[in-house]
């Protein structure tokens, strides 16, 4: 699969590219990234620099498509979708402290499920995230996915398992926002 471009009202989602080398590795600093997402920590230069090329192989795949989220010249985060198989895949993203608060996340998302359902013909999405990371949760809510629960210990990273929170969006369903049992405590 080539890479594609999306595009929203304030955003370009394109593929990661050496140019953003320097942008990825200083987001990756942010202790909430290193905490709640799968990068290795501490994140080094280094793995910005094999990350790049990683996403051009993974889209050429087919089964990792992961965007970056520029927000005119400022690269805003990262966003994709992952373990795209049989009709579904996992959405997952993260957002550089500065870019953070603004809607850029929903927006992005939004473009990224839609084309998901759209264009890769998916029945599924899934989102996963580490129990405690309510900005992330909070942004899959805004799109409509429905909330399914806690898988113990489900969540592997380089610091080791985590409890995970789940939910998913289906191709049909309705993306009204619905209460999430997690986020109203």
């Amino acid at each position: 699969m080539q890479p594609v471009t999306l595009r929203t009202e304030r955003l370009v989602l394109s593929l990661p590219t050496a140019g953003d080398i320097d942008e990825i590795y200083a987001a990756c600093q942010d202790p909430d990234i290193q905490r709640y997402t799968t990068v290795p920590s501490p994140y080094e230069r280094k793995h910005a620099e094999g990350f790049v090329p990683h996403v051009a192989t993974s889209w050429q795949a087919g089964t990792e498509l992961t965007w970056a989220i520029r927000d005119g010249s400022t690269l805003a985060g990262l966003i994709g979708l992952y373990r795209v198989a049989n009709g579904a895949g996992e959405i997952g993203y993260w957002m550089a402290p500065e870019s953070r608060g603004r809607g850029l996340l929903t927006e992005a998302a939004l473009a990224v499920v839609d084309w998901g359902f759209d264009e890769l013909d998916l029945q599924r999405i899934e989102w996963r995230a580490v129990v405690g990371n309510t900005g992330s949760a909070r942004a899959a809510q805004k799109l409509g996915f429905t909330y399914e629960g806690m898988l113990r210990q489900a969540l592997s990273s380089p610091r080791g398992r985590d409890d995970g929170w789940i939910a998913g969006l289906l191709t049909d369903d309705d993306r009204t926002p619905k209460p999430w049992p997690v986020l109203e405590a």
